[in-house]
C-alpha cells in the first residue's frame, strides 16, 4: 500500500520521511519546504495585486532582483512582519473583493494619479496601516443599523 504523507498526521509524516532519507536529502528537503513555505505569500501577493516583481519589489523597498531573490529563498527575518501584514491584507481583500483588474487600478491616493492608496503606503513601508484601512474598510461594526 502506497503510503500519502498528506494523509498522515505531519509528525507521522517527518518521521517517514526521515526514516527514508538520509540526512543531506532530509535536509535539503526541509530546506525546499522552508523556500515554499516562505515564498508563497509573496507570490499569492504578487499575482492577487496584478504585480510584476519590480512593483513588488517598490512595494517592499528593494530592486527587482532583490525581490526575485525573495521568491527563490525567502525574505530576509528583517522584513516578516512586512511581508506578514501585507499578507494578511491580501487575505482579507481577497475574501471580499472580486476578483479583477479594477479593483487594484482605482485612483484613491487624492491627487488624481492613477495610483491607489493601498500601494503608496506600502511603499512608504507602512505595510501596518495598510492592514489596518483594509480591516477597516470591511468592518461591518462601523455600519449603523
Amino acid at each position: 500500500m502506497d503510503i500519502r504523507l498528506v494523509d498522515l498526521p505531519p509528525s507521522e509524516a517527518a518521521a517517514h520521511v526521515v526514516a527514508g532519507a538520509d540526512a543531506n536529502w532530509t535536509r535539503r528537503f526541509v530546506d525546499e519546504l522552508d523556500r515554499r513555505v516562505h515564498a508563497e505569500p509573496l507570490e499569492r501577493l504578487v499575482r492577487l495585486w496584478g504585480l510584476s516583481n519590480a512593483g513588488a519589489g517598490r512595494m517592499f523597498g528593494v530592486s527587482r532582483q532583490a525581490f526575485t531573490k525573495w521568491l527563490q529563498s525567502g525574505p530576509p527575518p528583517d522584513r516578516a512582519a512586512h511581508v506578514a501584514d501585507l499578507a494578511a491584507a491580501t487575505d482579507v481583500l481577497d475574501r471580499h473583493l472580486r476578483r479583477g483588474p479594477d479593483r487594484r487600478r482605482r485612483p484613491t491616493s487624492g491627487d488624481g494619479a492613477r495610483r491607489p492608496l493601498l500601494l503608496e503606503l506600502a511603499e512608504q513601508g507602512r505595510s501596518r496601516e495598510v492592514l489596518d484601512k483594509v480591516r477597516a474598510m470591511f468592518d461591518l461594526r462601523r455600519v449603523q443599523p
